[in-house]
């Protein structure tokens, strides 16, 4: 199959390695010529351009732009799309590109797969990163089921774990798991750095080990990545965040009270919660 690649850093660069190792053709797209030509390089890809023209014998292509870019880049597209070519993408919001993107190309999967690292480009690409990762595809009653099938089929392809969803369930799942948690550590990060007393600050800094590079990891991600979260999922972050300061405000409760018998509760249901989200 001929799979094209919208954008070639890590997300689209990783996934240029595992499909074509699988077999696939695969065709990149990226505004830098040096990118292609690294990427060509690295062997992400058989051939890459800076032109959409080279996506014309493309049977699937992903969209691994940033999520601001997505819906303008399928306008480009399309003038060089085969009429059958299915698009998805691997935006984590899902519902505000889905309404922008399915009416200007019926074939689109809306598409997430959970996989990342802290750094970001071409270099940093990585064989195997969405295996066992969650892959989230998000059809609408309106999304053809061959486009579905296929894109489904392209992600356990690559040894991810697939979940299927509404993308309205996608938005506000992502927003607890990975969006307010993006808030949560750059305002923990934001509320370090008002210490008045400078060499406090400082002995906090030379202090700090593995909880706090732990808590405040996701808040020192691409700042881009985090203001596309909020601007696109808006509604649900909200929701999230009123939420994550309701709790904040119990637990700031149990101290000034004293409440040493309350505090431990919540504390043990929240060590009872945690490895229903994660395992260590």
């Amino acid at each position: 199959m001929n799979i094209g690649i919208v954008g070639l850093g890590l997300i689209g660069g990783s996934m240029g390695l595992d499909l074509k190792a699988l077999g696939h053709q695969v065709l990149g797209v990226s505004r830098r010529e040096s990118t292609c030509k690294r990427a060509i390089e690295l062997g992400v890809v058989d051939r890459a351009f800076v032109d959409f023209s080279l996506l014309s014998a493309a049977d699937l292509v992903v969209v691994c732009t940033p999520i601001g870019a997505i819906a303008p880049t399928v306008q480009q597209l399309i003038p060089h799309l085969s009429s059958d070519a299915i698009l998805t993408d691997v935006g984590s919001v899902k519902g505000a590109i889905i309404e922008q993107v399915s009416l200007l190309w019926p074939n689109f999967v809306g598409g997430h797969p959970m996989a990342g690292k802290a750094e970001s480009g071409i270099e940093v690409a990585e064989f195997g990163l969405f295996a066992n990762r969650p892959y989230v595809i998000t059809p609408t009653k309106n999304t053809p089921p061959t486009a579905v099938l296929m894109v489904e089929e392209m992600a356990r392809s690559l040894n991810a774990n697939v979940f299927r969803c509404d993308p309205e369930e996608h938005d506000r799942a992502v927003a607890w798991i990975s969006h307010l948690p993006a808030m949560a550590s750059a305002s923990l990060v934001a509320a370090c750095m008002r210490e008045t007393n400078w060499d406090v600050l400082k002995l906090a800094q030379n202090l700090a080990s593995s909880g706090f590079r732990d808590t405040s990891r996701v808040g020192g991600g691409n700042p881009e990545l985090g203001l596309m979260m909020a601007k696109y999922n808006r509604g649900e972050l909200l929701r999230s965040l009123l939420s994550y300061r309701d709790c904040l405000d119990e637990f700031i409760g149990r101290i000034e009270n004293e409440d040493w018998d309350g505090l431990f509760e919540d504390l043990q249901d929240t060590n009872h919660a945690r490895p229903l989200f994660v395992k260590d």
